[in-house]
């Protein structure tokens, strides 16, 4: 049991023992992330093992955690008991089905008349629309914190993000490596008097739009450099056709900057779309080389096992 937190002394209490009640077979640990609150003494209290993670931000305290812990399943969730405990049970039930990642759904339930934030609602259907429509998915809820995942995800997941838009990175990649994905929903609950969110609304939301643009440009590079020549070709051509009607007609070509510059967007144009070609086949042979290493490391794995028995 994974739980990264900041500043969560008014909740982090409750949260490890909901958690210990609910899979009391589980070491839980709570990853702390520069508190200046009693979150590292209340959880030490509460009985869980506690880290520390100096570099702030949840996607460093995921990249730690995850190198840091073994185990057969990973629970992760946030230390600001808004996840129901009592889904736990039922999300390592699928991953030891085979599902590489749990998605504790929240958008299927009670997240919308729960969140008091309107805008975080909005950036939620925004983020899941763009997502879904560029992956042909159907993910209900891309940004939830509350999730289960294998150990050969866990240990071959890429952490690159250093913030909140981490959960939408580890979509994003998911989707890309088509990974085993299971939606489970669960009933979220806002935050109780006192605790405050992290989040910040605009700035966050500009992080994980920028995390989008980014991840789309390396995992489906042909249509984004394909599309950005499209348009330029097309604009190229619509320079062009003037120019070369009036010159049929009458052997001179006119408005030679314009010439120019629809020759130069036709030749920015065959770039783009040959530039998004081949960065699509290195992205196609970097998810081989993907599914490579994750059968190497079950491989391994299954081995370690038996060699225990």
């Amino acid at each position: 049991m994974l739980l990264p937190c900041y500043n969560e002394a008014i909740t982090i209490g409750k949260v490890v023992k909901d958690f210990r009640e609910a899979i009391p077979e589980a070491a839980i640990y709570v990853y702390d992330n520069n508190s200046t609150d009693d979150t590292v003494d209340i959880a030490e209290a509460a009985g869980a093992i506690v880290r520390s993670e100096p570099r702030q931000g949840k996607g460093n305290v995921i990249q730690t955690m995850f190198e840091q812990v073994d185990a057969d399943v990973y629970i992760m969730a946030d230390g600001d008991d808004t996840y129901p405990a009592d889904a736990a049970p039922a999300m390592i039930d699928k991953i030891n089905e085979g599902y590489d990642m749990v998605i504790g759904d929240r958008l299927s339930s009670t997240y919308f008349t729960e969140n008091k934030r309107p805008f975080h609602n909005i950036g939620n259907r925004v983020v899941r629309g763009s997502i879904n429509s560029l992956f042909h998915a159907h993910i209900t809820d891309i940004m939830t914190g509350y999730r289960a995942f294998s150990f050969t995800f866990v240990k071959t997941y890429p952490v690159l993000s250093r913030g909140f838009e981490v959960e939408t990175e580890m979509t994003i990649h998911s989707l890309d490596k088509n990974l085993k994905l299971y939606e489970l929903p669960i009933q979220y609950r806002d935050r109780p008097a006192g605790s405050t969110s992290k989040l910040d609304t605009v700035g966050d939301g500009i992080k994980v739009l920028s995390t989008i643009f980014r991840l789309i440009r390396e995992y489906k590079p042909l249509p984004f450099f394909g599309g950005a020549g499209v348009i330029a070709g097309v604009a190229g051509i619509a320079c062009l056709i003037p120019i070369f009607v009036e010159f049929w007609h009458t052997g001179v070509v006119p408005r030679f900057p314009t010439f120019i510059g629809g020759v130069f967007l036709v030749l920015s144009a065959l770039l783009l779309i040959a530039t998004g070609v081949i960065l699509d086949v290195l992205a196609r042979k970097a998810r081989q080389q993907y599914v490579l290493q994750a059968n190497l490391i079950s491989y391994l794995r299954r081995e370690n096992s038996q060699k225990h028995l």
